[in-house]
């Protein structure tokens, strides 16, 4: 009977492990926050998931990407990702502050000091003046505008 354990415990690790390589969830805590909410028609953004087996294959390249920023001298602290917990934050604060995005829908996420913009504005012009707000904001250092224009 002893001898049966090993495979039953095998068999069970290997379903567990297998479950848990297809659930997606922020495994590096990458901030993702909402700024606005003024287009009812605009597609929630999702929150940055990914799987276990992509956790894996992005954990070394995240090491060597973060602290590059640090060695070559761009960056203060010694890893690039420790600035989008700060950053985030700011970038919502600053949109609300600014006064001219009220009718937009956005979402903001980052990771190594980039800046992702989602989500719905009423223009191109609009969707252009928040892209340079966020480029101006300290510690940014690119902005990806994936923002898309629905006229009101």
């Amino acid at each position: 009977m002893t001898r049966w354990l090993p495979c039953t415990l095998t068999a069970l690790f290997t379903v567990t492990v297998g479950a848990q390589e297809d659930d997606r969830a922020n495994y590096f805590n990458d901030p993702f926050l909402q700024v606005t909410d003024a287009i009812p028609s605009c597609p929630k953004q999702e929150k940055p998931k990914i799987t276990v087996a992509q956790r894996q294959a992005e954990t070394h390249w995240r090491a060597e990407r973060g602290t590059s920023c640090y060695q070559s001298g761009r960056c203060r602290l010694s890893n690039a990702y420790l600035y989008d917990q700060e950053i985030i934050p700011r970038v919502k604060k600053a949109i609300l502050a600014d006064g001219r995005f009220a009718n937009t829908s956005i979402w903001v996420e980052g990771q190594r000091r980039w800046v992702w913009l989602k989500g719905c504005v009423a223009s191109e012009e609009q969707s252009l003046q928040i892209e340079q707000l966020v480029r101006n904001i300290d510690d940014v250092e690119a902005v990806i505008n994936a923002l898309v224009t629905v006229p009101r």
